[in-house]
Parts: C-alpha cells; sequence; structure tokens
C-alpha cells in the first residue's frame, strides 16, 4: 500500500514489482508530484548510504481517505516503517492502517528503517519509532537503531530496556550485519551468527529480506508458544536468505526463493 508517481520512476517500480509476483493493486499513482528516488553509494567492505530525492515524494501524498479497509480488515500481518511516518498526511494514513489491521486481528510487524536524512529531526524520529514500537508484536530492530532508541550499545540491556517500556512486543529482533540476528521472546535469548561465505557485493535488501522471512516464520507458526529450537530455526533460515540478497546487486529482484534458501541451509 502506497503511492507512486505517474512518471518512468512509477512505472518501473510497478513493473518490477509484479515482475516480482507482488500484488500492485493497492498502490497508487499520484498525476502531480513524482515518485521518491534513493540513491545508494556501496562502500568496499559492502555497506552503504542513502540519498533521499523526496521533497515531497510521490509517497508522502498517500492520505488516510485512500486506504483500502476492506482489505485491511482481512489481512493476517501489517508491517510498516518509519518512512511513512516522516510527514503528518501519510504518518496518519499509516496509523489508521495500523488501527484498522489491529482491530481486524492481524499481527502488527514494525521494521523503524532510520533513515536520518528524511527526517526533520531525530528527535521527531525517535518521537515516531517510539509510536510503532507501541503497537507492534514482532519488531526488526538493526544495531544501531536500538542504540539510537536506548542508548545501548550492549544488544541485551538494549533489548531489555523494549521489552520493559513496550511490553506488547513479542518477537524482538536485533540484527547486527555480519555478526549475525538475537531473538529476545519472552525470557528466551537466541543468537544466531550470519553466513560468511564470501561473495557479498553490497548490503541493500538484507534486512528486508531478514525481515520478509521473520514474517513467513509467523504466518506459518504463529507467536505463541515458541521454543528456543523454532527461534533458531527462524533465524537460521531469515540470516541465510539475507546472505543471499547481499551476493547480489538491488533488492527485489535479488531476494531468494524458499528453495534456494533451504539448499543453502541443507549445504552448510
Amino acid at each position: 500500500m502506497g503511492k507512486v508517481g505517474r512518471d518512468m520512476f512509477g512505472d518501473q517500480l510497478c513493473r518490477t514489482a509484479e515482475e516480482a509476483g507482488i500484488c500492485t493493486d493497492y498502490l497508487l499513482r499520484d498525476e502531480k508530484v513524482h515518485t521518491t528516488l534513493a540513491f545508494v553509494k556501496t562502500f568496499p567492505n559492502g555497506d552503504r548510504d542513502f540519498s533521499f530525492y523526496r521533497d515531497p515524494g510521490a509517497d508522502m501524498m498517500l492520505t488516510a481517505d485512500e486506504l483500502p479497509m476492506e482489505a485491511l480488515r482481512d489481512t493476517r500481518i501489517f508491517h510498516f516503517g518509519t518512512l511513512s511516518m516522516t510527514h503528518p498526511g501519510v504518518r496518519e494514513a499509516t496509523l489508521r492502517a495500523i488501527a484498522a489491521a489491529k482491530e481486524a486481528g492481524a499481527m502488527i510487524s514494525f521494521d523503524p528503517n532510520l533513515r536520518p536524512p528524511l527526517w526533520s529531526s531525530l528527535e521527531e524520529a525517535k518521537e515516531q519509532i517510539s509510536k510503532g514500537l507501541e503497537c507492534c508484536d514482532i519488531l526488526k530492530i538493526a544495531d544501531n537503531e536500538i542504540e539510537f532508541m536506548t542508548g545501548e550499545t550492549d544488544f541485551d540491556r538494549g533489548a531489555a530496556k523494549l521489552q520493559a517500556k513496550y511490553p506488547g512486543i513479542r518477537i524482538l529482533n536485533v540484527t547486527a550485519g555480519a555478526d549475525g540476528s538475537i531473538c529476545y521472546y519472552g525470557e528466551k535469548r537466541v543468537f544466531v551468527p550470519a553466513f560468511r561465505l564470501g561473495g557479498t557485493i553490497e548490503t541493500t535488501g538484507a534486512g528486508d529480506t531478514f525481515c520478509a522471512c521473520v514474517l513467513g516464520f509467523a504466518l506459518e507458526n504463529g507467536i505463541d508458544g515458541l521454543d528456543e529450537d523454532s527461534l533458531r530455526r527462524m533465524l537460521r533460515f531469515a540470516n541465510a536468505a539475507a546472505y543471499l540478497v547481499t551476493t547480489k546487486k538491488g533488492a527485489i529482484r535479488s531476494m531468494p526463493e524458499r528453495e534456494q534458501v533451504t539448499e543453502l541451509l541443507a549445504n552448510n
């Protein structure tokens, strides 16, 4: 659910999504405002930096009255990030969508996806991330984001602070790039190292792929009564998929099929 411009970039994004099998029924087109552009600079170690052309961008133009409420009431998981919370209009749309999905009994998934250049101030970013943390059942948070929100560089202490302040979070996953990922689930703590098999080109899309795998796990297994073995399987699959994304250029088209991930797991 979102909005792109009626321009060549919007056309390209729609076409790419459809080729990847992504439903675009709820992707709207703005007649006046151009598609937001994100330029990614890749460093030798695979990390990256972002530069945005967005003030305004079509994604900011989505309004609450444009939401497909029937689809929201029929969803099992609603996933969102803060790129749709940086400005008042699209923020209202995001919060209304969350409320509608939550009322219908959907699981709520949140990835802060902090991009400082898109915010008027980091204090506002922290305030809006807090709103996301208040309403989510499943959280994917990166190492820099947990430090940003808690002031802790120690993941265990940072996660404990988040669990205490936001008790509604059922699955709290911390991603630490090449160091792996940690799941905090109630009193349980499960760590799974990253796959370091070489061939990394860039890391764009790795976090989104990790998150998507976790949501796939939640759809298949639910989020109640999970044991450590289940959580370990969840992280291992997500780590493997995220690794595969880093071995190719781009994000959407480089996301692996399930069979590719299971093959990697079987051989490692």
